[in-house]
């Protein structure tokens, strides 16, 4: 086991040959800024080792520093880290910068400081290492869907620790759907009395004939998601809010019947829905409608302080606007020509609505159709084309094409998936996707903020299933969006799968369910589950 397999992979990193030993006397010498740091680096090394790692200056000491130079040269989110015989030197270009490098220094001990209680008679010692490091993207992300299948806040929380071990910097919380809404909404009780439950839940993808008939739900009071967002900035993550709108919306719809389009279909007699795909009820076109989405707005933005707030926008089908007498009245009154300025009439009041707070609205690449508010920001899911149009067209974007990053898709075509649904999207698959499209120009490469990797949960119902499907995969896209890698078809696929060797013994460590290299273990087989349709590849969720 080398100790020196880091991932991601820093920008730079010479390692010598000596060690420097850590004992019960060796201190922790954090400078002015760097006491989160510290506090961080003292609870889990402190639960792994054993040692108290108290304050104090001397031989042996783990320095953490801010100083500005170390931000001109690699930015808020860069570091240095030097181990020599004297001690640890770790130079942050700002807190952000000196808790990754903290993260590089806990891989450096090797995976057993992943553990939360050391191991009788193990020593510790650090190898004689100079990192210099700097991320490519200031956007890294990971999308977790908590409407679909609710994931508990312990879990939320669990999930953030990993995102920080591989240095991924903001977390899409997916929080409402046709199948959930998951979010305390104090002025409109019924979300969640209502919206947060359904009576059953489709096994599977959406062709399936099976049916869980277990009622499912949950919900996170505004307390809870004070603490998740608390917890996120502690581990210099930042919390995204989804609030789904005008498509994905039966939920809300089912709570508040109004919210719909009353004379195109009898909304009062919908439910929270219980399968997947794309749902043809969505938001009326009306003032009340909107007043009503403000006040939602209002709590989420008291509760995240982010400056982007998703706000969804795809998968909007317009059939009930085409039957609504009242839609197409809406149409002519508003001069938007048709059912797709509609959307874009949605899309462009919250966008001002936002813009007026301070805020940014982001959302799903159909938020283009029908002209895109100056200011949005895209998530580009459909693949690089709506990522190119708006990045071409000055809008900033966030790559995440379901075609190498959605990680619910399976990751072998074997029969032992657990559910063998979407493209085949293996480690090294992931590790091969580039963010940047070929032949965008140079100012359009710039609108690029970053890159997310996303988590639908139709088909992961606890939180084992989230742990197999996302790992071991979040470890390659982590180094695509922080390392600066060479062309795809250039980049040492063999060098991080040797690396990975180690990177297993962390996640083992940490007991993540992930995916083992060799293929499903036995009892994450489920061989025939759901049935693969027999021509083409199985349909996507």
């Amino acid at each position: 086991m080398a100790d020196t397999d880091l991932i991601p992979a820093p920008l730079a990193a010479v390692h010598g040959e000596g060690l420097l030993p850590l004992d019960a006397a060796t201190a922790l010498d954090a400078g002015p800024g760097a006491g989160p740091a510290a506090r961080w680096l003292r609870a889990v090394l402190g639960a792994a080792t054993g040692l108290p790692l108290p304050d104090g200056t001397g031989a042996g000491a783990i320095r953490l520093r801010i100083p500005p130079e170390t931000e001109e040269e690699y930015g808020s989110e860069g570091y240095r880290l030097s181990v020599t015989g004297d001690g640890v030197r770790l130079d942050g270009g700002g807190p952000a910068g000196l808790f990754w490098g903290a993260q590089t220094l806990r891989q450096l001990l090797g995976p057993d400081a992943y553990r939360r209680a050391p191991l009788p008679g193990r020593t510790w010692s650090l190898p004689h290492t100079d990192v210099a490091d700097r991320p490519r993207f200031g956007w890294r992300g990971l999308l977790l869907d908590v409407s679909r299948h609710f994931t508990a806040k312990e879990d939320v929380l669990r999930l953030l620790d990993l995102m920080a071990a591989h240095k991924l910097n903001v977390f899409h919380f997916h929080l409402t759907d046709d199948q959930g809404w998951r979010i305390e909404i104090r002025r409109h009780p019924r979300l969640t009395e209502v919206g947060a439950r359904r009576a059953r839940s489709k096994r599977g993808h959406r062709a399936s004939p099976l049916w869980d008939d277990t009622p499912h739900g949950g919900f996170y009071t505004q307390d809870d998601i004070r603490e998740i967002v608390a917890y996120a900035a502690e581990r210099h993550i930042t919390v995204v809010p989804e609030i789904d709108l005008p498509g994905h919306s039966q939920a809300a719809i089912a709570a508040y019947p109004w919210l719909g389009n009353t004379d195109a279909v009898d909304t009062a007699a919908l439910t929270v829905w219980d399968t997947w795909g794309v749902n043809p009820n969505v938001l009326a076109p009306t003032e009340e409608v909107l007043r009503f989405y403000e006040g939602v707005f209002e709590e989420v933005l008291e509760l995240f302080p982010a400056t982007f707030v998703h706000v969804g926008g795809d998968e909007c089908p317009k059939d009930q606007w085409k039957e609504s007498p009242a839609a197409q009245a809406r149409i002519v009154e508003l001069g938007v020509g048709d059912e797709d300025g509609l959307q874009s009439w949605f899309i462009r009041h919250f966008d001002r609505w936002l813009a007026d707070r301070g805020r940014r609205l982001i959302g799903w690449d159909e938020i283009l159709e029908g002209g895109l508010a100056e200011g949005a920001a895209v998530s580009s899911w459909r693949g690089y084309g709506g990522g190119i149009a708006a990045a071409e067209a000055g809008h900033d974007v966030v790559m995440c094409p379901e075609q190498h990053v959605y990680l619910d898709h399976r990751q072998d075509g074997g029969p032992d998936e657990p559910v063998p649904i979407g493209f085949v999207r293996t480690l090294e698959d992931v590790y091969r996707f580039e963010p940047v499209p070929p032949g965008l120009s140079e100012e359009a490469a710039r609108h690029v903020l970053g890159t997310q990797a996303n988590v639908w949960t139709e088909v992961m119902e606890n939180r084992d299933r989230v742990d197999y499907q996302v790992f071991p995969r979040l470890a390659a896209f982590a180094e695509v969006a922080w390392s600066t890698l060479p062309a795809p078809d250039a980049r040492d696929t063999a060098g991080f799968l040797r690396r990975m060797e180690t990177h297993y013994r962390r996640l083992d460590a940490l007991g993540v369910a992930y995916r083992p290299p060799t293929g499903p273990a036995p009892w994450q087989r489920r061989p025939g589950l759901l049935g693969r349709p027999k021509d083409g590849p199985p349909p996507i969720v």
